[in-house]
């Protein structure tokens, strides 16, 4: 597969301009209600080792049985980076001993991984766009969480997770700068989540990254590069890009050398340090496990699963673009996160007429709602204003029931007591005023009262939008402002 490199912002350094080269290797936590070789839970936050079964434990004689839901997940999030799948897998061991891993090997894929090739297209500002190329996605055992900080001499272990399936997305060195690292994280997470095979919950461990950097003058050889581990926030990504980056710059600026190395990144003091020196490759010893036969899936199995995928994120922006008439960037605002795409979706379903006001809807989420929930420090799953009464303000504006100024009103009114949008402009008699004969006494009282604007208005016909407001403000927003416009321009003859 042929992938498209965006070059992306080269950095000034001593001696000219300097290239990032970036790679990274995504740990997805497979959503499943059982671990990947076994059936004891996944679910977080259980008392430690209370979720652990023979098998994760590496008791004498236990033999490990493939999740086949595990392996589901891991197919449909293949067919969701548009990548090959590979209808014959195969499960290696890889041999380093750590007490996290009680078997002293993990289980893992190396030469024959479930999926193969795949692409990831990222947004950037001002309407760019990136090719990331997907290198391969295998499926492999967590191992458990060490705890370095609850005894003074010891380290403690919670086996909970070992054994938990993880999908480790490899990209390709596609990556060319922090901004195009952190979109890719972000639009990854997003098709796992509409998929469904990851909760991308970064802060619970879902979804952790292993960023390599490593620098080059443009158009250069690759460059000896550095690994930084278990990256689990999308802007400490950025930043320990940025930080490394200049890091290695200076290093060869000075006449050094870079030391492939694993590095970990310091969010306190913003920089990655050096956790461990790193050779080409390990010697892991891989073998097939002789525990577990090849996995071997038929073309029907992966025809099934891809006819039956969701609407993933770009298919959904083109559709709504395309039916709805919506900006490209207003359209990705919509589909970035599945609960703001089924929140949009909601408020369309409750419209008469979504052709009319589905740009007005597609501005009242994005701007009225997203905007209050971010100041106040809501999630669009705990909006104090839901779907369907979001839908009903949007439905009294493109019906012409209430003006824009009035339903701004009405949203406050919503967010703050509740109600029926369309009992409460009936109750507290916030109606629009269509009625010409009403609007045409409070029009004429103002151009009586204001000669001097009159005239200003005819010679300077733009002027005219000040006696709109005045009309506005003294219906107390309730006036048609089109109709009061037209009324106007005929009274004063522009």
């Amino acid at each position: 597969m042929n992938v498209s490199v965006k070059p992306g912002k080269l950095i000034k350094g001593q001696t000219g301009d300097w290239e990032v080269v970036i790679g990274m290797e995504i740990h997805a936590q497979v959503t499943s209600n059982a671990k990947l070789f076994s059936g004891a839970s996944t679910a977080f936050g259980g008392e430690p080792n209370t979720q652990v079964s023979l098998v994760d434990a590496a008791m004498p004689g236990m033999l490990p049985v493939i999740n086949e839901e595990c392996v589901r997940q891991a197919v449909r999030t293949g067919l969701g980076l548009n990548a090959k799948i590979n209808l014959r897998s195969v499960f290696d061991r890889k041999n380093y001993f750590y007490p996290d891993l009680p078997q002293g090997y993990q289980i893992s894929q190396y030469k024959s991984p479930i999926v193969g090739e795949g692409e990831v297209i990222v947004e950037l500002e001002g309407g760019r766009t990136a090719t990331i190329g997907i290198e391969r996605l295998h499926l492999e055992q967590d191992p458990a969480k060490m705890l370095h900080d609850k005894l003074p001499s010891q380290s403690l272990i919670d086996l909970n997770r070992a054994g938990v399936a993880l999908m480790e997305i490899v990209s390709k060195p596609d990556i060319r700068d922090a901004e195009q690292a952190k979109a890719y994280v972000t639009k990854l997470r997003s098709i796992l989540r509409y998929l469904g095979t990851c909760d991308g919950d970064m802060e619970k461990g879902s979804l952790r990254a292993d960023v390599n950097v490593s620098v080059r003058k443009p158009g250069g050889p690759l460059g000896t590069r550095c690994e930084i581990k278990n990256m689990n926030s999308i802007n400490f990504i950025g930043q320990a890009i940025e930080y490394e980056a200049r890091r290695q710059i200076e290093i060869i600026e000075d006449g050094g050398v870079i030391d492939q190395e694993t590095r970990l990144f310091d969010p306190n003091k913003g920089e990655t340090r050096s956790m461990r020196s790193k050779e080409e490759a390990h010697d892991y010893r891989y073998f097939p496990d002789p525990d577990l036969l090849p996995l071997e899936l038929t073309q029907d199995y992966v025809d099934e699963l891809k006819a039956k995928l969701p609407e993933l994120p770009d298919q959904k922006k083109a559709r709504f673009i395309d039916s709805l008439g919506l900006s490209a960037y207003d359209a990705g605002v919509l589909v970035a996160e599945r609960e703001s795409a089924v929140f949009y979706e909601t408020v369309l379903a409750g419209l008469a007429d979504r052709a009319r006001d589905g740009k007005l809807a597609a501005n009242w989420v994005i701007n009225e709602l997203f905007g209050r929930l971010n100041k106040e420090g809501h999630d669009i799953t705990d909006s104090p204003v839901s779907a369907a009464q979001l839908s009903a303000i949007v439905g009294l504006i493109g019906e012409g029931t209430i003006s824009g100024k009035i339903a701004k009103d009405l949203f406050e009114i919503v967010w703050t007591e509740g109600g029926d949008p369309r009992e409460l402009v009936e109750s507290r008699g916030m109606k629009q005023v269509t009625d010409l004969g009403a609007i045409e006494k409070v029009v004429d009282d103002i151009i009586a009262a204001n000669p001097d604007k009159v005239a200003q208005a005819k010679a300077k016909p733009q002027l005219a939008g000040w006696f709109v407001g005045q009309v506005m403000k003294q219906s107390g927003g309730k006036a048609n402002p089109q109709a009061v416009n037209d009324l106007l321009k005929a009274k004063l003859g522009i």
